[in-house]
């Protein structure tokens, strides 16, 4: 094994047992906070008409509640493990290990993807007694999800690069990531929406990865699975660029 392999599996064994040491918080708490919103909303909207032909509510949120969680927690998990290294000063180690940016990259983006493939995993188990979810197209749901989950993964990168302190990361949390994963159609279709909202929804990336998930369940979506996916492939590859710029030229990484 080289040089460059050995630290890439070190690096992606640290990222993992980070958040394993504590699944209480990184995955167990997500899923009760999510099991809360469909318990509400399900039991508020209790006898809606169906929002796509023959999916109740209860069906037609868990998916979205699935992509939500996680959106945030992919976003999370990078930018809060990057932060808290630097906060902590042992970024130093990292700098100094047999490391490229592409083995950055990858340990904390699959890092990542294997925390979300554990919520999302445990959240559809929790929600089989009150909804029952057909699989309409499996890869769809696949592919959505490493799409979505690496976009988040990357872009929590780059808002712990430019981070200096958890605030910062806090303020990027509450005025960009749980705004847009609310304003996403997580709890409602865009089509319910007056025509100003319903063409700005479709601004914003987040609505395509939930539309795009929601779709391989049900076959049914606010829009053509090609323009999710489409979307998505454009976020986190724009994401990924800008992230692997700021690792290779070392952008608030080097002092």
């Amino acid at each position: 094994m080289s040089p460059d392999q050995l630290g890439f599996v070190t690096l992606l064994k640290k990222e993992v047992m980070r958040f394993w040491s504590v699944l209480g918080q990184t995955v167990i708490a997500p899923v009760i906070t999510a099991l809360l919103y469909l318990l509400v909303f399900a039991q508020a909207m209790k006898g809606r008409a169906p929002v796509y032909p023959g999916v109740g509510y209860g069906e037609f949120l868990v998916p979205g509640l699935v992509m939500m969680t996680v959106i945030q927690n992919a976003f999370a998990n990078t930018s809060s493990s990057l932060t808290q290294s630097k906060m902590m000063g042992n970024l130093v180690f990292l700098q100094m290990a047999p490391l490229g940016p592409l083995e950055w990259f990858g340990a904390y983006i699959i890092a990542a993807l294997f925390r979300c493939m554990l919520v999302a995993c445990a959240m559809l188990l929790v929600t089989v007694p009150f909804v029952h979810l057909p699989i309409h197209a499996p890869l769809a749901l696949l592919v959505m999800f490493v799409l979505s989950a690496g976009s988040l993964a990357a872009l929590g990168l780059i808002a712990g690069i430019v981070a200096e302190k958890f605030d910062h990361i806090a303020a990027f949390t509450n005025f960009f990531i749980t705004p847009l994963s609310f304003l996403s159609g997580v709890f409602y279709s865009v089509h319910a929406l007056p025509p100003l909202w319903f063409k700005a929804s479709h601004f914003n990336p987040f609505f395509y990865m939930i539309d795009g998930f929601r779709y391989g369940f049900f076959g049914h979506a606010d829009v053509p699975i090609l323009y999710s996916v489409l979307w998505s492939f454009g976020f986190f590859a724009l994401a990924s660029a800008v992230c692997m710029w700021m690792l290779v030229t070392g952008y608030k990484l080097k002092r």
